[in-house]
């Protein structure tokens, strides 16, 4: 374990790239709006901020109602999948560990499948119940998998897992199932599945903040104790960690982080496992880096993967996730390739 050096210069930088990444993925689309006058439309909606308007109107309400909810909900999203994939990675002890290890993106898939071909409104009152409904799907599969690991006694990490993956396969094999069965038209579900941010708005932002914001402070305050875990259990009970109790707190949080994100994205795949594994190649695998960083670069990367899905074909968009996905398996050949792997994780 290496020796913990303060990052907030790091820190700092990542911030400001997060900034920049925001800014600059809010100019692009079939409407290209310059730089300066992105910036000073954002700035113009804070408190007791006046700029003098001088641009259309219809800029605006790009920016401010479209581009900028969803710019903020891409990063807000592949934030909460990459920090949540750095601490299961740490709790499982396990660099290929990601967010949907014990069943959340599967359970909320599932819920999700059931609503779309379902003649259950998804709206009441203007209100999206997508998300929501979705949320409750990944908290049942993800308490299921918790519940089967309890039998027989003491809870494993190898008994969670699998039963994470029972449930992965069964909700999956059920999602499958239900789209064969219902309308020809899958498309709806496909593109949820496949993982997107096209319909975000402030109101999924507003979804995420409650979940995002508590969750990340609890898993990143257990930075030191995760870095105890990751040794051995009889180590770490030696060192005075309750290991049941820091364990489950951080599957709690990381899969209540997973699950609301999931609800409002779909399944998007990798980066989960990319940001994780580009701030331990940068930063070494201590916890109390490893993990904000991680934040941030999930933050950035998503970010920048939603800008390529809606503009590189545009005005058509593909989904996120297989962006996401191109770019993921590129970045596991050049671990691979370098051997890097086996000399930067734990």
């Amino acid at each position: 374990m290496q020796s913990y050096r303060p990052i907030w210069k790091q820190i700092s930088i990542g911030i400001s790239l997060l900034l920049i990444a925001i800014c600059v993925s809010a100019t692009q689309g079939s409407v290209e709006i310059p730089l300066t006058t992105t910036t000073r439309i954002s700035l113009n909606h804070l408190p007791f901020v006046d700029i003098n308007k001088d641009w259309p109107n219809s800029w605006e309400t790009i920016i401010w109602e479209v581009r900028l909810p969803r710019v903020i909900a891409a990063g807000l999203v592949g934030a909460s999948l990459a920090l949540a994939g750095g601490a299961y990675q740490g709790i499982f002890r396990n660099p290929l560990a990601d967010p949907y290890l014990i069943g959340v993106a599967s359970g909320a898939g599932l819920a999700a499948t059931i609503v779309i071909i379902s003649p259950i409104p998804t709206s009441l009152a203007g209100i999206n119940l997508l998300p929501p409904i979705a949320f409750m799907g990944a908290i049942c599969a993800v308490s299921i998998s918790y519940g089967l690991s309890r039998i027989g006694g003491e809870i494993s990490v190898t008994t969670l897992i699998l039963s994470g993956v029972a449930i992965t396969f069964l909700a999956s094999a059920t999602t499958t199932f239900l789209m064969l069965q219902s309308s020809p038209d899958v498309r709806p579900v496909l593109s949820w599945l496949l993982g997107g941010i096209s319909s975000a708005g402030w109101q999924k932002g507003l979804w995420l903040m409650p979940y995002v914001l508590p969750c990340s402070i609890i898993i990143i305050a257990y930075a030191k104790k995760l870095n105890v875990l990751m040794l051995d259990d009889n180590q770490a009970l030696q060192l005075g960690i309750d290991v049941k109790r820091v364990r489950l707190t951080l599957i709690i949080t990381a899969s209540l982080i997973t699950a609301a994100a999931v609800s409002v994205s779909g399944m998007i795949g990798f980066v989960g496992l990319m940001a994780p594994h580009a701030a331990r190649l940068i930063w070494g695998a201590d916890n109390r880096s490893l993990l904000p960083m991680s934040f941030l670069i999930g933050g950035f990367l998503l970010i920048i993967a939603d800008m390529f899905a809606r503009t590189i074909l545009s005005p058509q968009e593909i989904p996120v996730g297989v962006v996401t996905a191109f770019l993921g398996a590129p970045f596991f050949l050049y671990v691979l390739m370098n051997n890097r792997m086996s000399k930067t994780h734990y």
